[in-house]
């Protein structure tokens, strides 16, 4: 008996064993971490000027992966103080009449479009300036569900924490205005090689013409499309009273 004893080995006691499973209260906090970074991106930006945005990244691999190592980035900041006072409001009659009143949604241009479109009619967007810079500046292209949610939050912070002058100066400077142009004064410079602050009203409204297809038409070399929009927003800037129209802020 005492030799079988001796080979008996007594294991310690651990407990009660616990299964592996994931640590689902860490992966908990991540939307927390991501609201906290997310309003901390944009408040920097309410003061720091872009070096560069994502749609810009964007277009650069896009050209790198189609073996395009010649495509340049043309992008320069400027205050909007810096630019012609015809520019903003030329941007704001052709893209989004309604800006100084809304709160990044333009309710009714959305209903607009969605009428006009179930008529079957060309698709048409109701997109905001406010919409345009939060998918412009931090967000990338396409249409998925996952973008849009997060265009909407960029939107609503964009517009909780910057003044609307700061939206529309971010906007006249991340916009695509060519093929690998990106702001009013790159896009001056290259196309009459003057800087924003000497852009006459028909040359700023060749530009907001120019942005829903800005790879496709010329502000440089209008073409007749071009030539009848620009027309007209310069038609309607006028009738929105001009730059004064912004002075809202």
């Amino acid at each position: 008996m005492g030799a079988e004893r001796s080979n008996l080995k007594v294991e310690p006691d651990l407990g009660p064993t616990r299964p592996r499973r994931w640590h689902w209260k860490r992966l908990l906090w991540l939307p927390v971490l991501f609201v906290g970074f997310s309003v901390l991106q944009v408040l920097a930006l309410r003061v720091i000027d872009p070096p560069v945005s994502s749609v810009m990244l964007w277009r650069y691999g896009e050209a790198l992966g189609q073996g395009d190592w010649s495509y340049r980035l043309h992008y320069q900041w400027r205050d909007l103080e810096q630019m012609a006072p015809s520019l903003p409001i030329s941007l704001v009659a052709a893209e989004d009449q309604r800006f100084p009143e809304h709160n990044g949604f333009d309710l009714q241009a959305i209903e607009k479009a969605r009428d006009h479109n179930a008529r079957g009619g060309r698709l048409r967007g109701a997109s905001t300036i406010s919409q345009q810079v939060a998918k412009n500046l931090f967000l990338w292209q396409g249409r998925s569900w996952i973008r849009k949610g997060l265009e909407v939050w960029y939107t609503v912070l964009i517009e909780a924490l910057w003044p609307k002058s700061r939206i529309l100066e971010m906007y006249a400077n991340i916009a695509e205005f060519g093929d690998g142009i990106y702001g009013a004064q790159a896009a001056s410079r290259q196309y009459w090689n003057k800087d924003a602050s000497r852009l006459s009203p028909a040359e700023s409204a060749r530009l907001a013409a120019v942005l829903p297809s800005p790879r496709r038409y010329s502000a440089a070399k209008p073409g007749p499309y071009v030539q009848r929009r620009a027309a007209w927003i310069q038609r309607q800037a006028r009738q929105l009273g001009g730059d004064a129209y912004l002075d809202r802020d």
